[in-house]
């Protein structure tokens, strides 16, 4: 159940890190998924770090470390993707068909 449940979340993350970051973000679902998946593992290291992993009720401030780190993961795996697409479209156009 504790993969089931961290599949949802990263999905739900990188859906929101999607949602709130500006422009298109021309990536996969399954990669938007993934990112995700890493904003929350990143954002409870980060509340770990910080003294702040469980507290009772709502853990707010674990929350948004794990958004904010989704966002900061789902921006550069955007990028990332537009420059390997980019250079895999320069590449099949440039070859010529003898």
């Amino acid at each position: 159940m504790g993969w089931l449940w961290a599949i949802i979340v990263g999905f739900v993350l990188g859906l929101l890190a999607k949602a709130i970051l500006p422009g298109k973000q021309n990536i996969p679902l399954w990669l938007t998924t993934l990112l995700g998946i890493g904003g929350a593992i990143a954002g409870n290291a980060i509340a770990r770090g910080l003294g702040i992993e469980a507290t009772p009720g709502i853990d707010w401030g674990r929350h948004v470390l794990q958004l904010v780190a989704a966002i900061v993961l789902v921006a550069a795996g955007a990028a990332a993707w537009r420059a390997i697409m980019s250079r895999r479209q320069r590449t099949t156009s440039t070859r010529t068909i003898a």
